[in-house]
């Protein structure tokens, strides 16, 4: 009798089983910009071992420009990124989504207020129970709480920033982009692209709340963006919008960013629009890779050093599409996804783990101005 290692009985049955037996039950949850042909949130069935994919279902709901899964992957929160306040529920929303991962379907719990004006971020912490949200155009922070059944209460604290920056078309005014809990959830990092810092909260661990504790200011004019953590928890990366640049941290556990390095994202004769966009590490920590919008539309692909945390360019990569915003890493490891906002598509990439590099898999997904990729697994 043959023996046939489990790898091997795994490869067999994804070609043995139909389509919608997909091995290891992966979902790519795609979020959206609904002004045009989108309808909300788009969720696929995906295959780790062959990129293959197959639409699942859709929630409509309104520009769902990004998402957070629950830790226990039984809901799913998206922001409505649009432009009324706190006082309504017609505008900036976070909404609540039970998810059932039998048949890969969301159904709305409900919809609050998002306590500001376009929310672009939204996070989740590790027990589930608090929600923070970041509003772009009206600068504001807002956290929210957790019911049983994975709903959401109304806000209960919202922070606004104050000041403004040199680049008077972008930063008169406050805009957070993004809200990242530390990995021992003890603080929440908030990019802040119109006054060129990163703001820092202490959260109390009983009700989520915030206090202001400190902050890491960027060189004006460069609009930080999107904010990560090495998966090994000794450092912190940013990457700066408006100038195209990457900024190291040395990330001690009281919270403190200490300065490290400051590199390019782009070549250094590059002329042209400047958009970068999202930031993130490979889960054996050794790369680190961002998109760039603008004129550039490419991913960015750095090593890092394993006892410093310093990036060193290795290469990029053309994404042969337009606005590369947010990309993510699919649960193996083996392929990096990227969603092209402006030739509404997703295109599948598969990593090379010992250079880092990237070989387009020519694997794409149709989907109208995707902007967000998320996970559940």
């Amino acid at each position: 009798m043959i023996n046939l290692c489990r790898e091997t009985i795994l490869i067999m049955l994804c070609f043995i089983l139909p389509a919608s037996a997909f091995c290891q039950n992966n979902y790519l949850l795609i979020g959206t910009y609904t002004a045009t042909t989108s309808k909300g949130i788009y969720i696929y069935n995906f295959d780790t071992t062959t990129a293959d994919f197959k639409l699942a279902s859709i929630a409509n709901t309104s520009n769902p420009s990004f998402l957070a899964v629950s830790n226990n992957n039984k809901y799913v929160y998206a922001v409505g990124e649009n432009v009324d306040s706190s006082i309504t529920p017609i505008g900036g929303t976070v909404s609540a989504f039970g998810f059932d991962k039998k048949n890969g379907v969301l159904t709305k719990l409900n919809a609050v207020p998002s306590g500001g004006k376009n929310p672009c971020y939204v996070s989740i912490n590790k027990k589930d129970k608090h929600i923070y949200v970041g509003n772009y155009s009206s600068g504001t922070v807002s956290v929210f709480s957790t019911k049983e059944d994975g709903s959401l209460n109304n806000n209960k604290q919202i922070i606004t920033h104050t000041g403004n920056s040199i680049n008077t078309k972008r930063q008169k005014e406050p805009h957070v982009h993004a809200t990242e809990l530390s990995p021992n959830n003890k603080f929440l990092f908030v990019p802040d692209l119109g006054i060129d810092k990163v703001m820092c909260y202490d959260v109390d661990k009983k009700n989520g709340l915030l206090k202001f504790k400190s902050e890491a200011v960027s060189i004006p004019g460069s609009g930080p963006r999107h904010f990560t953590f090495a998966p090994n928890k000794k450092y912190a990366y940013l990457m700066e919008e408006l100038t195209g640049t990457v900024v190291c941290y040395k990330f001690k556990k009281n919270g403190e960013l200490v300065f490290q390095q400051r590199i390019n994202a782009h070549p250094d004769n590059f002329i042209g629009a400047i958009g970068s966009a999202d930031i993130h590490v490979s889960n054996d920590n050794k790369f680190l890779y961002c998109s760039n919008r603008g004129d550039e539309n490419t991913i960015t692909i750095f090593s890092i050093d394993a006892l410093t945390g310093l990036l060193t360019l290795i290469g990029y990569q053309k994404l042969l599409g337009k606005s590369p915003r947010n990309f993510n890493f699919d649960p193996s490891g083996n392929f990096l996804l990227v969603a092209n906002q402006n030739s509404d598509e997703v295109v599948i990439f598969k990593i090379d783990k010992q250079t880092g590099l990237l070989n387009d898999t020519g694997k794409r997904i149709s989907v109208p101005k995707p902007v967000c990729l998320k996970w559940i697994n």
